[in-house]
């Protein structure tokens, strides 16, 4: 990249933003008055990347699935024709004129029959025996990735040029590209010749690398480019805009009149809230943008008008918390008599969840009890139970459908987050199974019964960050 970059922004747009790109025309894109200095990374349409590999939440079989576990009849192909409908429509619905509707189909069969070719000769090849499919799912996976994050990103490009913004198509998912490059290499590869004064880049959220993005961060690879992108290009401030603010809390469970904006926080807060599965932004994004000093802001697509929230460095000026969120789990409780004193139980137990790819939420211990608290689908955990049998057979092994809801702040110093917390539940009538807080006084997490986590939520949110108009006064 020989294009030096100054006092730009980097701005990331999240999948279901992105389905309401008409709508952001005007106050995200300033179409009339178009402010250039700026690049934007885009993921897939709402619902495209689901489709292509599998449902994030459901996980509801996509393309890779049906292509991985060789379902009859080649699912796959279904699958694969099913994203191109999707796509289609995607567009159709956001692009007006004929010509731009031409362009954007025959960019989709472009790239859709290319990998249905792709992956029919790779079936082909694996069936004389000689070959793996398995050794080639990474790199499966990788490619249908790109099929999204391309299309979004062209049509972008498309609709903005026809309402006057000079848009430049950045893909870097390597479509027939066999240089293999690193990330660094890619990114700035993708980037060079750039006039960020004149052209507002339009990038793709995946970028082909010798790393392989969803082999190390799988969904979150769309933010680890965006991350890098503003890292290696020293961005002023890198911009993430969702259909919503970061808010203390869902304002589904508490009251849209409770909630407030967090304004400013931290990334130990960015990585607390990502343990609990309400991603900022991910880990590794947000140390890459750490490192390099740039700040990140988080803001609400369709309120341009409203800074957001700002995430830094910069430590809370007195105990405050900030947010109240809650996130489903099992709990794997171990229980062995002879355990005290003696190594490798929860060597064992790690190594059983990392085996299988499951997310320790939390754990807490004893001298003879080790309980994890894992994100995780219930087939998965008795498999564990198992396995942790079979290595233990003395031990019982308890598996337990819970919940944790969690009090986060940059510092809780002096709140008696625990305390007061647990009185609140008492008084309402909810069983705590556990509470715990680490020394560094970041969050406090509650265990409860997974049916009582939305009201736990609620009372915590009520506890700590009042109603209505005294929301402000206890955060100000």
């Amino acid at each position: 990249m020989t294009t030096e970059f100054k006092n730009h922004t980097v701005e990331k747009i999240g999948g279901t933003s992105m389905s309401r790109l008409d709508e952001l025309l005007e106050p995200l894109f300033q179409v009339g008055t178009p402010s250039y200095g700026r690049m934007f990374v885009v993921s897939a349409f709402g619902g495209i990347t689901n489709a292509l590999l599998e449902h994030k939440k459901s996980g509801e079989p996509g393309v890779y699935a049906h292509f991985s576990e060789n379902t009859e009849e080649h699912g796959w192909m279904g699958a694969l024709s099913k994203v191109d409908k999707l796509m289609r429509e995607a567009h159709d619905r956001l692009l007006t004129h004929a010509a731009d509707r031409s362009d954007a189909n025959d960019f989709v069969r472009d790239r859709v029959e290319g990998a249905r070719n792709c992956l029919i000769d790779l079936h082909r090849l694996c069936s004389y025996g000689h070959f793996r499919l398995s050794q080639h799912m990474s790199v499966t996976r990788e490619l249908l990735s790109g099929l999204g994050e391309a299309h979004s990103a062209y049509v972008t490009t498309l609709l903005l040029r026809r309402n006057g913004i000079n848009a430049r198509f950045v893909d870097l998912s390597g479509w027939r590209d066999d240089r293999e490059m690193s990330l660094e290499d890619r990114i700035r590869d993708g980037l060079d010749g750039v006039d960020i004064d004149s052209e507002m880049p339009i990038i793709t959220g995946y970028a082909q690398c010798a790393e392989g993005l969803m082999n190390k961060y799988d969904r979150g690879y769309s933010e680890v480019t965006f991350s890098q992108i503003a890292a290696l290009t020293k961005a002023r401030e890198a911009i993430i805009h969702k259909e919503f603010h970061l808010s203390s809390a869902d304002p589904k469970l508490v009251g849209a009149e409770n909630v407030r904006k967090l304004g400013h926080t931290n990334y130990d807060v960015a990585d607390q809230l990502s343990n609990m599965g309400m991603e900022a932004i991910h880990p590794t994004a947000a140390k890459a943008l750490r490192q390099t000093q740039v700040p990140l802001r988080v803001t609400n697509a369709f309120e341009p008008e409203d800074p957001g929230t700002l995430i830094d460095e910069a430590e809370a000026e007195q105990g405050v918390a900030e947010i109240v969120c809650g996130v489903d789990v099992f709990a794997l409780e171990l229980f062995e008599q002879d355990m005290v004193g003696v190594k490798g139980y929860d060597a064992r137990i790690l190594e059983l969840l990392a085996q299988h790819d499951l997310r320790i939420v939390s754990k807490t211990s004893n001298a003879n009890t080790i309980t994890h608290y894992v994100d995780a689908p219930l087939s998965a955990m008795r498999t564990i139970e198992k396995r942790l049998h079979e290595s233990y057979p003395s031990s019982e092994i308890n598996v337990r459908s819970t919940a944790i809801a969690s009090v986060i702040g940059r510092d809780l110093r002096g709140l008696h987050v625990l305390e007061r917390g647990l009185g609140a539940l008492r008084e309402a009538g909810i069983d705590v199974i556990s509470a715990h807080q680490t020394t560094r006084t970041v969050d406090a997490q509650f265990v409860v019964n997974r049916d009582d986590r939305d009201t736990c939520i609620k009372i915590l949110h009520d506890t700590f960050m009042g109603k209505g108009e005294a929301t402000a006064k206890l955060v100000a």
